[in-house]
């Protein structure tokens, strides 16, 4: 029995040939997932991984290089605008879109803004009534000339202004004592601000009208004269194209009542003259109030040896509360000058005796009010 029982074990042969079969080359590995699952990987498997490993990589490498082209191309747009800047060239530049505040416009691979109140007066008056935000989307898809006023690289901030590069198209054709039609743009407690049509018919340019040149009468709020829409004439009195600035007036259109009270109010007779019996003593009539004192100052200055006062009158308005004493620009007859004295709507005529000429009795009436409180 223990014969038997050391038997020996079969020969290999007696296995079939398919049991000695060698091991596929996908050869399975187990990795453990965190339920302590397997899961068997191919190696078909993993080579499609590596592929798409090195298909990511090629694109990260990809998109690298657009980011640095990108980059290098808005370094040069930069480099660009500030030379635009410096230089003051005037830019055309499509709108891409419009929003409350302004306008956007493509500069190369940037974008920059203009904001409503740089923008053309030509917009704002098409219809005056009109909001500017409803006026700038009609912009869309349209060019404007423009000029850059900020760029910042550090800020990326990108402002251009199309008032700028009106001015510099169209203040040269402005001069003093031009006229022209307007609207009033707005309006402040020292003056308003007109837009000025052009004899094209658009209106390139703004000015001021200020308190001082609104109307001859006496002017406290300058909205009791002026409203925002209002159409006006001016006149051009000053253009200071350093500042980018054009002075305007209303009043000058208008003649001065001072010169219509004397002359028309009370006509003079050729033949009148200062010594007939329109002229007084101060102690004759009832002054200004102030007037006094400044005649008995002007009788200090050598070379002034008598002062006499002629007509009185009343002007149709009020044009200052405070005594103003005007120079009259009639040459002097026998060695006299008229002086005017106004104050609220009195009107004084003042003769001068004298020996100076004309621009020395100025600077003579100049240092005395200068002394008299």
């Amino acid at each position: 029995m223990l014969a038997a029982s050391l038997k020996p074990p079969p020969s290999l042969a007696a296995f079939p040939s398919t049991a000695l079969t060698p091991a596929p080359a996908t050869t399975s590995f187990a990795v453990r997932l965190p339920r302590g699952g397997r899961l068997h990987l191919s190696a078909a498997a993993t080579a499609e991984s590596a592929d798409a490993a090195v298909s990511q990589e090629n694109a990260v490498s990809v998109s690298a290089a657009f980011d640095e082209a990108r980059l290098s191309q808005f370094a040069a747009d930069w480099k660009a605008v500030r030379a635009d800047k410096a230089q003051g060239k005037i830019l055309t530049l499509p709108v891409l879109r419009s929003n409350t505040g302004g306008v956007i416009l493509k500069y190369s691979s940037m974008q920059g803004f203009v904001p409503n109140p740089l923008l053309s007066p030509a917009h704002w008056c098409k219809d005056p009534k009109r909001p500017i935000q409803e006026v700038t989307k009609d912009l869309v898809g349209s060019s404007i000339s423009v000029k850059v006023v900020e760029a910042n690289e550090g800020e990326k901030k990108l402002v251009f202004s199309e008032k700028d590069a009106s001015w510099s198209t169209y203040s040269s054709q402005v001069k003093i004592g031009d006229t022209y039609d307007g609207i009033v743009s707005s309006v402040f407690h020292y003056g308003a601000f007109v837009h000025l049509r052009f004899p094209d018919g658009n209106y390139h340019l703004t000015g001021l009208v200020h308190i001082s040149e609104v109307s001859w009468d006496l002017v406290q709020d300058v909205q009791d004269f002026l409203s925002e829409g209002d159409t006006v004439k001016v006149i051009v009195v000053n253009v200071d194209m350093e500042k980018s600035r054009i002075g305007l007036s209303i009043r000058q259109l208008e003649e001065d009542p001072l010169l219509e009270t004397l002359d028309k109010i009370i006509p003079l007779d050729p033949d009148l003259s200062p010594d007939a019996e329109t002229t007084s003593s101060p102690a004759e009539i009832e002054l200004l109030p102030g007037l006094e004192g400044i005649c008995n100052e002007l009788l200090q200055e050598d070379g002034i040896t008598d002062v006499k006062f002629g007509r009185q009158a009343l002007e149709k308005r009020v044009v200052s509360q405070d005594l103003e004493l005007w120079l009259s620009s009639v040459p002097a007859k026998d060695s006299q000058y008229k002086l005017l004295a106004r104050a609220g709507r009195q009107v004084q005529e003042v003769y001068l005796t004298t020996s100076l000429d004309q621009e020395g009795v100025k600077k003579a009436v100049q240092r005395v009010l200068g002394r008299v409180p």
